[in-house]
Order: C-alpha cells, then sequence, then structure tokens
C-alpha cells in the first residue's frame, strides 16, 4: 500500500507467544488514522518453534501489506518469571526478524515509555491506554481485545514521540 511522500506509516507490535498484538498508524502532520489492528493468535500445545514461525510469517505478511516505514516494538518486560520473559524473547526475535529482512527501521519501547507517551503516565491501567487510544485516533470504540490496542498505542508511541512527518 504506497502513501503520499508526507505520511509515516508505522506498524505497532506488542509481542506474545500465544497473542501478539498489532496496530497499523498512518501519521501525518495533521492527523493520526488507524489502518488496521488485530492480533496474531498461536496454537499453545503447538511446538514454540511452530508458534515463533506463525508469528514470524503473520508480520512478514503484514509487512508487505502496508510498507511501514517504521517497526516498534514493545521491549521485553522483566518481571518475576525469567522463563516468561524468555519465551516472549523468541517472540520478539521473529518480530525483529520480519522486520529487518524487509528493511524496515526498528523502534524499542519500554511498556513505561508507551503508557507515558500515549496516556501521560507509565502506570497507566489497560483501560486507560485503550480509551486513550480510541481518543488519539478519534475512534468510536477502543480496539478490541486489549493485545490489539496494546499494539496500536506501540506503534502511537512512536508517532507522539517526535517522529512524525512534518
Amino acid at each position: 500500500m504506497k502513501t503520499p511522500d508526507r505520511t509515516l506509516i508505522v506498524l505497532g507490535v506488542d509481542p506474545g507467544t500465544a497473542r501478539t498484538g498489532y496496530g497499523v498508524v498512518a501519521s501525518t502532520e495533521r492527523r493520526l488514522s488507524l489502518l488496521e489492528c488485530g492480533v496474531v493468535r498461536t496454537r499453545p500445545r503447538r511446538p514454540l518453534a511452530d508458534r515463533i514461525r506463525h508469528i514470524f510469517e503473520a508480520m512478514k505478511s503484514i509487512i508487505e501489506r502496508f510498507e511501514p516505514s517504521v517497526l516498534s516494538v514493545e521491549k521485553v518486560f522483566q518481571g518475576k518469571n525469567p522463563q516468561s520473559a524468555l519465551t516472549l524473547g523468541h517472540a520478539r526475535g521473529a518480530i525483529l526478524l520480519a522486520g529487518a529482512l524487509a528493511g524496515v527501521r526498528i523502534a524499542e519501547y519500554s511498556p513505561t515509555a508507551i503508557k507515558n507517551a500515549v496516556v501521560g503516565t507509565g502506570r497507566a491501567t489497560k483501560e486507560q491506554v485503550g480509551f486513550m487510544v480510541k481518543t488519539h485516533l478519534r475512534l468510536v470504540s477502543a480496539p478490541s481485545p486489549d493485545d490489539a490496542a496494546d499494539g496500536v498505542a506501540v506503534a502511537l508511541c512512536h508517532c507522539l514521540t517526535g517522529d512524525r512527518p512534518r
């Protein structure tokens, strides 16, 4: 999908091995527009390698359809469970590889930075993130499910932190 030169297309991704949320946002000097959002789901009983391949192929397809200028990805959140962080790292690797192979510029943001950019506080709830995604994009309702809204928030973070066409 080709767009005018002064439009920045950002693919935002909230990685996960079970559900990967994504959002494609077009940014001009005057407006932010949601082009598409959704969730890539994998089958929990499948081997990890098959799930990672599915995520990679889905991201590759989305990149081919929208030709984003930037792939904005949430960084791994270091929680209490190191195994969860390691598994999440596999999903991020597939996403980053899809972007790198397509020659897309990659930007990474912490969960706190995303919430701060979109909501105004790094401690925002899922509901607050969804509400502000809806507000920034002038949508009737917040993207659903939460994983899709989170993917859109990752794209918005990149747009709202100064990387918009001028």
